[in-house]
């Protein structure tokens, strides 16, 4: 585990590391690139770079944890990637129902896979899972569609990197939505008219909003500002003692 500096997370918890793209938001893949920097430095855990991995060990992490926390699963992965077989998935699943006391936030881009297992009935949603997905684009709002039909107590959109416009969400049944522009060394350009859009159908819908950053070369210096004031929106956070 790990702090964060995500904004709406306080750590991060990765059961799994490495992935593979599957769609345009993938592109600038920050975790593959951390994951690169890990292996140099010689941390074991990333001695296969950015393979799929299980961790096996990691499982037992969020008992130590004293305080409650907002965890943020597999930043550097994605739980419902196809060789993360459903055994480890149902396993990450019990750890999650029985802290009660943190809140999970599980974020993937393969909704279908995500469906497909909620469909069979194996995965238990317990109040402290909150399950997103991530939608750069309109290319890929079906992606809602899917998260929409899954049994998940509290749902989220990840906009980031936000690519295009994505007009006309079906925000019914989400709880969430983040937005956030793409940072880094040839990051992707965010217009301020894509972010207000989308912000505006969330006022509409009466869905949480949180603008996570304008993104660009220089993230700090581009800030999270939209219209002059911070959206740190977020769900009701409810926590239960692990008893």
């Amino acid at each position: 585990m790990a702090q964060s500096s995500i904004e709406w997370t306080e750590m991060t918890w990765n059961p799994t590391t490495g992935c593979d793209k599957i769609s345009a938001g993938c592109k600038f893949c920050y975790a593959e690139v951390m994951s690169k920097r890990l292996q140099a430095m010689g941390v074991e855990k990333y001695k296969d770079n950015f393979e799929i991995t299980i961790h096996e060990d990691e499982l037992q992490t969020p008992y130590t944890w004293k305080k409650p926390k907002v965890v943020f699963v597999n930043s550097m992965s994605d739980l419902f990637h196809k060789d993360v077989p459903i055994d480890f998935i149902r396993k990450v699943f019990k750890v999650m129902k029985e802290n009660p006391q943190h809140v999970f936030q599980v974020l993937t881009k393969r909704a279908d896979i995500l469906r497909y297992y909620d469909s069979e009935g194996w995965l238990d949603w317990t109040h402290n899972i909150w399950m997103g997905v991530s939608v750069e684009n309109n290319k890929v709002t079906k992606r809602i569609d899917l998260l929409r039909e899954t049994g998940a107590r509290v749902k989220f959109l990840s906009c980031e990197p936000l690519i295009g416009a994505i007009p006309n969400m079906n925000l019914t049944g989400i709880d969430w939505v983040i937005v956030g522009g793409e940072s880094g060394r040839k990051p992707r350009p965010m217009k301020e008219e894509w972010v207000t859009d989308i912000k505006n159908q969330c006022l509409d819908a009466d869905v949480a909003f949180f603008f996570k950053q304008w993104g660009g070369t220089n993230k700090k210096k581009t800030g999270r500002l939209l219209e002059g004031k911070t959206w740190d929106e977020m769900p009701e956070i409810e926590l239960h003692k692990n008893v």
